[in-house]
């Protein structure tokens, strides 16, 4: 009898532990909807008297404007530890459980997250209970740059679970003209439409916007982005002629109005043709790697070599875009002596104990196998004193591709990336114009 108790007291002891054990101490894994707020949205339920019922939480529903939405996964790899996953498109951005850290507020009695986004040098900083993040996304090389952040656990949809009809299919590809307060520049967007769901992106004379997904809800579109570094929100109207008429905001210090019309053979200037050499002057420079030793073209290293010289940002998503094919590119051919080296500009200005940390953040994320020199400022006046050779500096990425003899054959300016239709054919000149190089005598 005394151990028949004893087992049902244990039993119980044990049934308890389990039970009041919390399994996840911080965040419980699944789904989860993220809202940056570009705009302030003060959500007030039926403000001329009691709420209705049916329409209660209609404020959640509905779509709000200057609210960004993306969506991500909180994934557990040991019962302690867990990743996070970003989705946009077709694209999945892992935030390893390396980068995120979870702590408690003593002073304010709460739980805290903090995520990090090493490369781009931003992060979320938020409380968290009760299935709801909440705190800010902080840019570290903007001055006093936060956003208010907010995050749902348990919520899959991106701007709205509502299904309205769409007024039209907006698939295709739409010439678009870009307004803000200082100039006008051209586009092309290229859609896809699978009833209310719409992914897509722009591509512009300096680069694309990567990897965008919203929906259509009536008359409506919607398209956005969060990837660490760019914080795209797009909004436009279905007209009654088919055309769209829309803004498009980057977090809250740009804001631009475009219009599109439907046009397959839209097109953007060429970009081997965007930037050129100035006549009589050789392409030189000498900047410090991450280690302040001095590089420059002529090292022996580089003698009698081909060479890739990228211009880029370490906080230039287009740029690792960039990055990460080349990266792959050279490890799935055969490239002999080719040299590559990065000239990076970033967004410290003078400061250059805060660019080379970001570099060599940039070196151990990406391992990339070529240096990466500091070679200026990221503003672009700036970047073209630092690089008087090149006519100017139009965009972050551009791409020389350099001979034997140190002579440019070629420039690249931007980079349709892998959320384009042109990515396919760049892959193939490039192959084609680093087979040239390879293929180059060294004579004098």
């Amino acid at each position: 009898m005394y151990r028949l108790l004893s087992l049902f007291v244990l039993a119980i002891l044990v049934t308890n532990c389990t039970f009041v054990q919390e399994r996840y101490p911080t965040l419980p894994p699944g789904p989860y909807r993220g809202i940056l707020e570009l705009e302030y949205n003060p959500i007030v339920p039926n403000p001329k008297g009691a709420p209705i019922a049916e329409k209660t939480d209609l404020e959640f529903d509905e779509v709000l404007e200057g609210a960004l939405p993306f969506t991500f996964d909180v994934v557990y790899e040991t019962d302690t530890t867990f990743r996070m996953e970003i989705h946009n498109g077709e694209e999945t951005i892992i935030v390893p459980a390396a980068d995120i850290v979870t702590g408690r507020d003593q002073l304010q009695g709460r739980d805290t997250i903090r995520i990090d986004f090493p490369v781009y040098d931003t992060h979320i900083s938020a409380y968290h209970e009760e299935n709801v993040i909440e705190g800010v996304w902080v840019v570290h090389y903007r001055d006093n740059y936060r956003i208010p952040f907010k995050g749902y656990f348990g919520k899959g949809h991106r701007f709205t679970p509502l299904r309205k009809e769409p007024t039209a299919d907006i698939s295709g590809t739409w010439e678009v003209m870009f307004s803000d307060k200082d100039s006008e520049y051209p586009g092309i967007a290229e859609f896809t439409q699978n009833k209310n769901h719409l992914t897509g992106t722009f591509r512009t004379e300096t680069g694309d916007y990567r990897y965008l997904e919203g929906t259509v809800q009536g008359n409506k579109a919607y398209l956005s982005v969060f990837d660490g570094s760019h914080a795209f929100l797009f909004e436009a109207k279905i007209g009654d002629d088919g055309s769209l008429v829309g803004t498009f905001r980057s977090g809250r210090h740009y804001i631009a109005n475009w219009k599109a019309t439907r046009n397959a053979e839209a097109s953007l200037a060429d970009p081997d043709n965007m930037t050129r050499m100035v006549d009589g002057t050789p392409l030189k420079f000498s900047f410090q790697n991450s280690k302040g030793e001095l590089v420059s073209l002529d090292d022996e290293r580089y003698q009698g070599k081909p060479k890739l010289i990228k211009i880029m940002g370490t906080w230039c998503p287009n740029c690792m875009d960039e990055a990460v094919f080349l990266k792959e590119y050279l490890q799935e051919n055969e490239t002999q002596d080719l040299e590559v080296i990065a000239l990076a500009f970033e967004r410290y200005g003078a400061d250059d104990e805060r660019s080379m940390a970001a570099i060599r953040r940039y070196e151990e994320n990406m391992d990339v196998p070529w240096p990466v020199l500091l070679a200026g400022s990221s503003d672009k006046t700036e970047a073209g004193k630092a690089l008087p050779m090149l006519s100017k500096v139009i965009s972050y990425p551009t791409l020389l591709f350099v001979d034997r003899n140190n002579q440019v054959t070629r420039i690249h300016t931007g980079f349709n990336g892998p959320a384009t239709s042109q990515y396919a054919d760049f892959k193939r000149s490039f192959d084609t114009s680093v087979r040239e190089l390879l293929e180059g005598d060294a004579s004098k």
